[in-house]
């Protein structure tokens, strides 16, 4: 009798269903929640189910395919795309306006309705976990059209960071690149990335945020990108900046 695989060498069903672009780690263990994804034709009630090698798994009655390999690609999102698969209130979303040759993928961190610039896409969604957590230790470089009197001294308490409301934000690097009246542009560096941390911590300094567009995320820059468009980042180039090794390709049973 042939001895059967270790299950440390299986992946949780979470985690598959990451790699094959279906959704985040997280928004997996919601459809395993709801009873939605199945195994073999049997329902699962838990996230940390390992999957088998060769096993049909199914999402709404579906079948999941296997991962295709981890592709990375810049966006310029434009103002007034939600970053989001579907919208409660109808609102057109960042995956709806993308090119009808794009595959199914996620992004890489979120930016507000209203901000614009650098959205990094993936069809990965572990790949999109790890380059989206704090530890990764990137920099998220915006420039802020702000309004309302502002200083360079002002910009400069946000170096130690900042509570706001029980919210602690981390060391922001703030410089101010011209000012007249009051309305003035800034360049806003950080490693954290919290919802709204920017607006957030310019209505602290009392200052408005008119404009907030993303020109950097970690070592990769929106550069030359109009609106809507979309580039891809050769996969080579990620592993050789990040240290990442090539994803595996999960082996069907024989």
């Amino acid at each position: 009798m042939t001895s059967q695989p270790d299950m440390p060498e299986c992946d949780r069903i979470a985690k598959v269903l990451a790699r094959a672009g279906v959704c985040s780690r997280r928004d997996a263990e919601k459809l395993i929640e709801a009873g939605r994804v199945a195994v073999n034709g049997t329902i699962l009630t838990t996230p940390a189910f390992k999957v088998p090698d060769g096993a049909l798994i199914t999402v709404d009655g579906r079948a999941v395919k296997e991962p295709e390999p981890a592709r990375l690609w810049r966006y310029h999102k434009p103002s007034g795309l939600v970053t989001t698969h579907r919208d409660e209130k109808g609102r057109p979303t960042v995956f709806e306006r993308l090119p009808s040759t794009m595959p199914r993928v996620v992004s890489i961190g979120r930016l507000d309705l209203n901000s614009e610039g650098l959205l990094l896409l993936t069809n990965d969604g572990e790949l999109a976990r790890k380059l989206e957590l704090p530890a990764q230790g990137w920099v998220r470089r915006y420039r802020v059209r702000l309004f309302g009197k502002v200083s360079q001294e002002e910009l400069d308490t946000l170096k130690n960071g900042v509570t706001i409301d029980g919210v602690k934000y981390g060391p922001i690097e703030a410089k101010l690149e011209r000012s007249k009246g009051v309305y003035g542009w800034a360049m806003v560096s950080l490693k954290e990335g919290k919802n709204r941390e920017v607006k957030r911590v310019m209505e602290h300094l009392g200052l408005k945020v008119a404009r907030l567009i993303r020109v950097s995320y970690g070592p990769f820059h929106l550069g030359q990108l109009k609106p809507y468009q979309v580039d891809e980042i050769p996969m080579k180039v990620v592993r050789e900046q990040l240290g990442l090794k090539r994803p595996q390709r999960r082996e069907k049973a024989a």
